[in-house]
């Protein structure tokens, strides 16, 4: 498979489980802004995610009412808008999150059946 459409698959993995991989982190972590959730994606394995997919993901998450954002001034350098789960952000992680698991397990077996054969 070439390259560019291994990473164009790739990608779009990531876009079914982003909204849950951040609010997963969230929850984890307490709170975050967009840098410091970036490198914590990369840290779970979940690389090369662009600012440009992920900032837009939080401004939806949060007008969906399941983060709130909050600016606080910089230390020596500029503000950053900091998010972190409201209580319906955890119970659509707590709804959905298993659902996910599960269909992530089906789709382990499906795709380990395949490779084997």
């Amino acid at each position: 498979m070439a390259e560019r459409t291994t990473t164009a698959r790739q990608t779009q993995w990531l876009r079914g489980v982003l909204d849950l991989a951040v609010l997963a982190l969230l929850a984890e972590g307490g709170e975050g802004y967009g840098y410091t959730l970036l490198q914590r994606l990369a840290e779970a394995g979940l690389p090369d995610m662009k600012a440009g997919t992920l900032y837009p993901l939080l401004n939806r998450l949060a007008a969906d009412g399941l983060l709130q954002a909050e600016w606080r001034a910089g230390e020596g350098g500029p503000g950053r808008k900091f998010f972190s789960l409201t209580d319906q952000g955890r119970a659509a992680l707590a709804e959905m999150g298993p659902k996910w698991v599960e269909f992530a397990r089906n789709s382990i077996t499906v795709v380990e059946r395949g490779v084997r054969a």
